[in-house]
């Protein structure tokens, strides 16, 4: 078996990256969202060495989510100018889709309901039936303001402030549109594993459940079903610590980013302290964890078909900077998995 390859994309980002998400279809082509108010389009097909970037898109303000949506050449932004918004891939138009009163954190696409979920600090998600373009969209209110979002293919997982985390139904979504309805309750509404605020949340892909983690180096998993015996499987456990240079205990890092493989579904973590670990959720053990890079682990995406893992990596809040900027410190990372690297231990 060839030995995995790394290399950088180029040219970088100009700032820090919020977001990695590859396309649903291609295995090569992945956006970058960025501090710069950028999206950045590569193809990754080129190879290292080569120019990868085939496109950026500008925006008011910092862009802080992407995501695809039907193809490949449909993307949705959500950022710090309060609006979601529709690209045009191929054309490059973008198009305000609709506005919320305050930042929009997060953006998520369901491709088996047409519905797209934007998620604002005003504490509230917009809710559009893109296979409608004549129906409105329905604004729903948060208990908290959200920190993370991620879809599975039939949930909606919300992780606010005050450890609440909201999973609603999308086929119940779908029958709001079809009923003209204005009100959507929660499927479930759960309390954090976590004790510290969620960072980042990743739905499994086999539509079985989710895993969060917190700005206090630990990871939780657990399942939808809401039985005792599936309840009882929800485990948490430390992660992205190294140990203090007195010797005293640990340093304790942010876990930034998680991402599932779609093919084994097991998942990677990355955190501030610049590391990517690859973990089994069902043998509860961490698989690999790769070399340590100059600055915080950002953001995190495989590949559909699990051959790459793309790497966001840029300063991040650990370092103390007075004057934040990730200007010439930003790099994304494509690694070519091994055929085996991210296989859990029992389907070896």
């Amino acid at each position: 078996m060839a030995p995995a390859t790394q290399y950088e994309l180029s040219p970088p980002p100009g700032d820090a990256i919020s977001a990695i998400v590859f396309a649903p279809t291609s295995p090569t082509k992945l956006l970058v969202s960025s501090w710069d108010k950028k999206v950045y389009c590569y193809n990754i097909a080129s190879g290292p060495g080569e120019t990868n970037l085939t496109d950026a898109y500008e925006h008011r303000a910092p862009v802080l989510d992407v995501c695809f949506g039907a193809d490949d050449n449909e993307a949705f932004t959500a950022g710090m100018d309060w609006g979601v918004n529709r690209i045009n891939l191929e054309s490059g138009e973008k198009t305000l889709l609709s506005k919320h009163e305050a930042p929009v954190r997060c953006v998520v696409y369901s491709p088996e309901h047409g519905i797209l979920v934007s998620a604002s600090w005003d504490c509230s998600l917009n809710i559009h039936n893109l296979k409608d373009p004549s129906s409105e969209t329905i604004k729903i209110s948060l208990p908290g303001k959200p920190h993370a979002v991620a879809a599975s293919p039939s949930k909606v997982v919300v992780a606010m402030t005050g450890r609440i985390i909201n999973i609603y139904d999308l086929d119940t979504m779908k029958e709001m549109f079809a009923s003209g309805g204005k009100e959507l309750k929660p499927w479930q509404q759960r309390e954090s594993s976590l004790r510290f605020l969620t960072r980042a949340v990743a739905c499994m892909p086999n539509d079985a459940g989710y895993a969060t983690s917190s700005i206090e180096g630990r990871v939780a998993v657990e399942w939808f079903e809401d039985t005792a015996e599936s309840q009882a499987r929800k485990f948490a456990f430390k992660c992205h610590r190294q140990a203090a240079p007195d010797g005293d205990g640990d340093v304790v890092y942010a876990v930034n980013a998680l991402a599932f493989h779609a093919v084994h579904g097991t998942f990677a973590s990355g955190g501030g302290d610049g590391t990517v670990a690859l973990w089994d959720a069902v043998a509860k053990r961490r698989l690999k964890q790769y070399q340590k890079f100059p600055n915080s682990v950002a953001a995190l995406s495989f590949s559909n078909d699990g051959k790459y893992l793309a790497i966001g990596v840029c300063p991040g809040f650990e370092t103390g900077q007075d004057d934040y900027t990730g200007a010439g410190q930003t790099a994304v990372l494509i690694r070519e998995l091994g055929d085996n690297e991210a296989k859990g231990k029992a389907a070896k």
